[in-house]
């Protein structure tokens, strides 16, 4: 077992789509993210939905571009897998 998980830099939130914003829509989003050695998402599934496929696209498309701080294993970066909540909720 890696001895860290990945750490979250300082990434955008994800933009929450004007259409998901006018009905009401909230949710969590829960995203399986491979985080490689370098800190960049390279694969992304969807773990668990909103319930709402335009917040489930919004997620994934903003943690596609985020930077992560790679996990470590004995101090040595390792590219893993990591489990990256999203809420959406209208304030």
């Amino acid at each position: 077992m890696p001895s860290s998980n990945a750490g979250y830099l300082n990434n955008p939130r994800p933009a929450y789509p004007s259409i998901s914003r006018r009905m009401g829509e909230e949710g969590k989003v829960m995203l399986r993210v491979y985080v490689n050695t370098q800190g960049l998402p390279e694969q992304i599934e969807l773990q668990q939905s909103s319930g709402f496929e335009r917040l489930d696209k919004a997620a994934m498309d903003a943690v596609r571009r985020w930077k992560f701080v790679p996990g470590t294993r004995n101090g040595v970066p390792e590219a893993m897998w990591n489990i990256v909540p999203i809420n959406f909720v209208l304030e």
